[in-house]
This record gives structure tokens, sequence and C-alpha cells, in this order.
């Protein structure tokens, strides 16, 4: 198919203010319209230029301007001259024995991020990072061992995705019903970083990712998890739309400030009460509050009373999770005769109470366990692919 419209732009030297090619990825409908008048795109012309760029990067994953066949030769030729949508490199990818896949992706400067892609019988769900490196220190999680480096920026953030798309060959997809045909279904902010400390990046990939005429993951089928900023939360329910979970952990403030530290900026008290005031908060969107299961630390059944007492009335769901070591941890995995215990008083104060599989342990992906530095552990059950 071929551009049938008259020609819609002129030519702009590429002065040295240009000099750097522009990546296309994470940015807004509006901000790429502007983008396309600044080459020479025609104002009038502009808008539809940007919808069809937008449906070639992330309906159909298209990598080169080249291969954007119902665009002229000389605005696919503009285009190229100052454009590109490239994505992060794939430095590692390594398969677990149960199917995880983490991929260790390198970024602008350097810098690593990890994304990890877990497949379930009818969904896949995959985990993106927001940051490189964090500043929560929370002291069970292998990836608060490393300081902040930088925030990742929204194409960044929203290249994971398709990245992980590319590497599961799902770009042929059409947009529609999700559940048995797409093998991601499911996103989770829940990988590096914590994603209300670069909120505008995270906020504007999440619309790209939820968009329609684009990779079109609905907004119930995104989760972002948050350690407690406050300031954040209720306007990411207004601007974003997604689910939320919270890294919870604690049932008292003396161990939350050890476990999850942002508890001395903003307590559990502060805490609850932003969360009641969520929006859409009702029982088909509930509030998951993870809290993962240490061993003599916070998970006796006192512990549990005391949880379910402070979360009351808050529609809520109680995602427990069993603590994945890494080295140098000083925590242990709760029993699991007593994690059962715990699960058992939520179940009857009437909250769901899940207990995550770990997955992708032997190849350090599981929940807490996320680190671009990480060792790259090899075992003989590990399969792994060198990119």
């Amino acid at each position: 198919m071929t551009d049938a419209l008259a020609p819609d732009f002129k030519t702009v030297p590429r002065g040295p203010d240009l000099a750097i090619k522009q990546n296309l990825l994470g940015l807004t409908r509006a901000v790429l319209r502007e983008k396309l008048i600044e080459v020479g795109i025609a104002e009038k012309q502009a808008k539809m230029r940007a919808s069809q760029l937008w449906q070639w990067i992330y309906q159909k994953g298209v990598q080169d301007f080249d291969g954007m066949t119902n665009l002229s030769k000389d605005f696919r030729e503009t285009l190229e001259q100052h454009f590109t949508v490239e994505r992060p490199e794939i430095v590692e990818k390594q398969i677990s024995i149960d199917g995880a896949r983490k991929y260790l992706l390198r970024i602008a400067g350097g810098h690593e991020v990890e994304a990890v892609y877990i497949p379930d019988e009818n969904r896949g769900t995959l985990c993106i990072s927001s940051q490189v490196g964090c500043t929560l220190n929370c002291t069970f999680c292998h990836t608060g061992t490393q300081k902040l480096v930088r925030n990742l920026t929204a194409g960044e953030v929203v290249a994971q995705v398709m990245v992980a798309r590319d590497d599961l060959d799902e770009w042929h997809s059409d947009p529609g019903p999700q559940i048995g045909r797409r093998k991601i279904t499911n996103v989770v902010l829940m990988g590096m970083g914590e994603p209300l400390y670069n909120y505008e990046n995270v906020r504007d990939a999440m619309l790209i990712v939820m968009d329609n005429e684009g990779i079109s993951i609905s907004r119930r089928r995104i989760t972002l998890s948050t350690s407690g900023v406050v300031p954040e939360i209720v306007r990411a329910g207004e601007e974003i739309g997604c689910l939320l979970a919270v890294s919870f952990h604690a049932p008292t403030n003396g161990v939350r400030d050890v476990l999850v530290p942002i508890n001395k900026k903003w307590n559990i008290e502060v805490l609850l009460e932003t969360l009641r005031n969520y929006p859409r908060l009702s029982n088909s969107e509930r509030i998951t509050f993870e809290y993962v299961m240490l061993k003599d630390v916070n998970d006796s059944d006192a512990d549990a009373r005391r949880l379910v007492k402070l979360i009351s009335g808050i529609p809520a769901k109680i995602n427990l999770i069993p603590f994945n070591p890494w080295p140098g941890s000083n925590y242990v995995r709760s029993d699991w005769d007593r994690i059962e215990a715990f699960a058992e008083i939520i179940n009857e104060a009437g909250y769901a109470s899940p207990v995550r599989t770990p997955r992708g342990e032997d190849i350090m992906a599981a929940c807490g366990q996320l680190k671009s530095a990480s060792q790259k552990i090899r075992k003989s059950s590990l399969k792994r692919e060198k990119i």
C-alpha cells in the first residue's frame, strides 16, 4: 500500500541540534505530533501521521521506518534522518526450569535493568522495572541493595514490554480479547525501583501500554506496586487508573520501619488513610497488600490478626509471598505450616490470601531477587541463551 496523499512536509536541514536522533518510543501522542512538526511535517497532516506511526510502532512492533509500508518513501526518509525506534539491547536471556524468562537489558549510558516474563496456564505476566536500582533500602529485597542510578525514561519502561513481545513473537496478534490469544496478558510494575518515584515516566508508559490503537492491555490487567509513596497514590489512580498493590509486609510501625524504611516518612496509619481514597476502589478492583513471609519476623498468628484489623473496610486481598533468598540476606522463609496458618486466619476474616508460588528462583527472577549486577547463577537445570 502506498501513500496516496500529496507531500505533507518540507525538507528541514539537519543542524547540530539534530545530530542525535530522537527515539520515538515513550513519547505521548501530543509530543510525537510536535516532533513531526519540528522536522517539517505540515500541522494539518501531523496528527494523522502521528497516528500512523503510533500504530506501526505499538500495534505492529515494526522496528525500522522502511517497514512502515503505507508511508511515502520521502516521509520514511525524513523519519530515518531524524528519528529512531530503537529497543534496549538484550544482554542476556535466562529461561528457568519453570518457564519464566528473565531479560537483562542494556539501556542508554550502558546501564542495565531486568524484566521477567512469567507464563501460567491462562495468563502471562510481565514484571517490569521503573528505575535502575532503588532508593528504598527494603531490607528483605535484593534490588534494595543496589543504589539508585537513575529513573528510566517512559520509552525505556514501555520498551520492556516491546522487547518481551519481540522475544515471544507476539506482534502478529491483533488488538482484542487477551485470554487465550496473547502470551503477555498482564503487566506488573514490580521490578527494580519504586514506580511512584518516577511517576510521570511510568504514567506516560502505561498510557501507551493501555492505548487501544497500540499494545492495548486493559488498565485492569496492569498493577502498579508501591512501597507507600503517599503523595502520588491517588494521583496514580486518577491519571493511570490501573490496579494498585502495596508492599506492606508488617502490621506494626516498628517492624515495617525496618523492613520498608519509607514507613518512617509515611507510616501505616497515613498510608491506609490514603488507600481508602484510591479511585475506583471496589470489590471488583481491590487493593492487593503484598506481604513477604519472614520466619519469626512477621509471620505469627498475632501478626495475622493485627493485619486484618488494620485493613478492615478496605476492599482488598492479601498476597502472601514466601521469602525468596538471595546472597547475603539475613532473613529466612517462613515454614510452610506457618504460612498456611497465617493464610487461614486471613481467610476466616473474609479476605482472599493466595500464596504466591515462587517462580524463576533458579535464575534469580523471583519476587525481590532482581538486581542488574546480580550473580549469574549457573546450574545444570538452567537453560541459558546468550544474545
